[in-house]
């Protein structure tokens, strides 16, 4: 078969609906309550998440001044996904169900009680639970929260959702919200030269200046 002329328009994929569906899980996301960090009873389900800030340490001054009236800026966006889903294997069976999204949170609320410059009673969170073939929908709605909130941990601080990477591989640096919020072991046995502390704050106080809250 005699390959045709490369033309980028045949490749471009638009879809008014797709973008509506993406809009109107987002404000239904905005739209649900939010509760403690993590929430006062355990659940099952997967899905998207985020971290709002109400406390008193002066580089979070924003979010807490903006969170006091209502929880609009989001200070980190996260997602747990089925298990399984790399793989692309199906959601929807039963057996397969479990509890990713609320662990998720609990992992999150751990780790700030191990620092001394945050409290876990300074947070709040709200989630959304995607189920059956709405899990495909996880990473796309995780992205478009990031890009409309522009939540400081994700875009300018890096690290808060990082895991114990385990095994002897230590050789990476601690990340920014390891050397502004010590606490977790795991970092501390990280021997890679991190950044300064005072270049990290220099990042965030510039991300601030930038940053429109979402009303």
């Amino acid at each position: 078969m005699k390959q045709r002329q490369f033309d980028r328009s045949e490749h471009i994929y638009r879809n008014d609906a797709f973008v509506e569906l993406v809009k109107d899980a987002v404000r239904f996301f905005n739209g649900t309550p939010a509760h403690t960090l993590p929430p006062p009873e355990s659940f099952q389900g997967t899905g998207v998440y985020a971290l709002y800030y109400t406390g008193k340490n002066p580089l979070y001054a924003k979010y807490a001044e903006v969170n006091r009236l209502s929880y609009t800026a989001a200070i980190y966006v996260g997602k747990a996904v089925p298990k399984g889903w790399r793989q692309a294997r199906s959601s929807d069976d039963p057996l397969n169900q479990s509890r990713e999204l609320f662990s998720r949170l609990r992992e999150h609320s751990r780790s700030i009680k191990l620092t001394s410059s945050l409290s876990v009673e300074d947070f709040m969170c709200r989630f959304v639970i995607f189920e059956h073939a709405g899990s495909d929908m996880i990473g796309t709605i995780e992205a478009a929260l990031i890009k409309l909130n522009k939540p400081l941990w994700n875009m300018a601080m890096d690290g808060f959702g990082n895991h114990d990477p385990g095994g002897g591989r230590y050789e990476q640096a601690r990340s920014d919200w390891d050397v502004i919020h010590p606490g977790r072991k795991w970092a501390l046995k990280c021997n890679g030269t991190p950044r300064e502390k005072k270049e990290i704050i220099e990042n965030i106080n510039k991300h601030l200046k930038k940053l429109t809250v979402n009303q």
